[in-house]
This record gives C-alpha cells, sequence and structure tokens, in this order.
C-alpha cells in the first residue's frame, strides 16, 4: 500500500476537522456547542472509515478524490463561490448560536441528521458505481460512460446526494440564516454542471448518446 496516499488522505481530514472547528466553534464561542459537534461527527466519521475501505479497495479512486486542483477557469470560479458560501454559512451558524438570532427546534435536527447519513449513503453507492470519480471535471484515459444504477435515473447523482449533504448541514446547527446562505449552492452546482456536460458531450465517447436516454440532470422528474 502507498504509505504516501495514507498520509495525503490522513492530513487533509485533520485538516478538515480543524478548519471546520475553527470556522463554527470560534464564531459560537461555545465549546460545548452540542449541534456543532453533532455536525463534526456525522461528517468526519464517515469520511474516515470512507477513506479507509477506499485505501484498500480503491485507492486509484481515492487518489482521484484528493485531487483537487481545477483546471478549466469556469470551474476555478465555481470552487471559489462554493468556499466563500461554505465560510458565510459556518461563521453565520456559529454566531447564530453565540447571539440566539434562532433556534430550530431539535426534530429539526436529527432530521437533518437522518437525511444527512442517508445522501451520505447514496455519495458511496455513487462512487461505488463510477471509478472515474474525481473532484475536478476531466475524462480520464479509458474511461467509459457509465448509466447503471443511479446513473440510469440521473446523470449527476453525486451532485444530488452533495445538494442533500449540504441543505442539511445548517439545519443539524439549527440555523436558519445558515441554510439561506446554503441555498447559494443551487445556482453554483447548476453552473458545474453545465460546464461538466459540455466536457463530457466533446470528449467522452457515446455522452450525446447517454444524454438522451437519461433525460434528467439532478432531480427525477424535475430538472
Amino acid at each position: 500500500m502507498e504509505k504516501g496516499l495514507l498520509k495525503e488522505g490522513i492530513i487533509k481530514i485533520l485538516s478538515g476537522i480543524i478548519l471546520l472547528g475553527v470556522l463554527l466553534f470560534l464564531p459560537a464561542g461555545d465549546l460545548k456547542w452540542m449541534n456543532g459537534w453533532i455536525l463534526m461527527g456525522v461528517l468526519f466519521v464517515p469520511m474516515f472509515f470512507a477513506g479507509i475501505i477506499m485505501y484498500f479497495r480503491a485507492p486509484d479512486l481515492l487518489r482521484s478524490r484528493l485531487k483537487a486542483k481545477e483546471t478549466q477557469s469556469e470551474q476555478k470560479d465555481v470552487i471559489r463561490y462554493s468556499a466563500l458560501m461554505f465560510l458565510a454559512s459556518f461563521i453565520t451558524a456559529g454566531l447564530d448560536h453565540r447571539f440566539e438570532w434562532t433556534n430550530a427546534p431539535e426534530p429539526v435536527t436529527w432530521a437533518s441528521v437522518i437525511v444527512f447519513l442517508l445522501a451520505y449513503c447514496l455519495f458511496g453507492e455513487v462512487l461505488r458505481e463510477n471509478r472515474y470519480l474525481s473532484r475536478t471535471i476531466e475524462v480520464q484515459e479509458d474511461q467509459t460512460v457509465v448509466d447503471t444504477g443511479m446513473y440510469g435515473i440521473v446523470r449527476h447523482p453525486m451532485y444530488s446526494a452533495t445538494v442533500l449533504l449540504f441543505l442539511s448541514m445548517p439545519l443539524i446547527l439549527g440555523s436558519l440564516p445558515a441554510f439561506i446562505i446554503m441555498l447559494a449552492y443551487i445556482p453554483i452546482i447548476v453552473k458545474r454542471i453545465k460546464n461538466e456536460e459540455d466536457v463530457l458531450e466533446a470528449e467522452l465517447k457515446g455522452y450525446s448518446e447517454y444524454r438522451k436516454k437519461v433525460r434528467y440532470k439532478l432531480i427525477p422528474f424535475i430538472w
């Protein structure tokens, strides 16, 4: 096994834990903020075990997931907008807790946890179905169109999962203002999908036929 890949994965997770912890608990001014710890747990515990599984069973997929440098100028803008959205949403959620602007009922938090975990399972299934998935938009060597499973329902099931994941996060934190900010992900992902489909149409053999076969991009029977 590649020790360098394992080290890179561990560093990524630890960096994420530290960064999210700072973004949440510093504005909140409360290390005992339970909703913050719930989000940290449901986000990073499954991520850790998913990383371990990929390391032993699909190291190439793990390597591609760790790759994060976009070459497309449009996608660089998407990354910037997404980063700003996450920063604003998490900081706002912390401030919301500190100043008690809103206080979502506890059942909303736990219902959002369930949605988050189900979306995580959906994300894992998408990773299992499509070994070509990476964090950047590119066509890999010998890549073929995947049209089975979730890909037979919508063309971008990974993004369907991320919409559920991201929109449930501020609700786990119990913050309506943070949720409103996170809604910016919808136009962001629409922009990303448009550019991704242009790339796949031009560079991936069989994608034009796949688009005709599977009509919906993100949400079955809607879009």
